[in-house]
């Protein structure tokens, strides 16, 4: 639950942050490199939290692959819809 609380308070990044000072075997255990979830806290923090919570072994299957693929939709929405609403600011009234 305060995991939870922070996520929404803070956002992902800031939760990959606490949550690996605080179980650092676990993604250790999910992942067994430091690259690949520096990479996934730069580019794609949503899909790196996800994987965490569904493979803590490093298998993802079964429904876990709709929870990586809700995952992968709020990091391309986090990018995507931003210049969406900037770019209906900028054509406001030509006329």
């Amino acid at each position: 639950m305060c995991l939870f609380l922070i996520l929404l308070l803070l956002g992902p990044r800031s939760v990959i942050v606490i949550w690996w000072l605080i179980q650092p075997m676990r993604w250790e255990a999910s992942f067994g490199s430091f690259i690949v979830p520096f990479l996934g806290f730069l580019i794609l923090p949503w899909t790196t939290l996800m994987y965490v919570i569904v493979a803590p072994g490093g298998l993802v299957g079964g429904l876990d692959l709709l929870w990586m693929g809700i995952a992968v939709l709020a990091d391309i929405a986090s990018y995507a819809g931003g210049g969406v609403y900037g770019g209906r600011r900028r054509r406001t009234s030509t006329a």
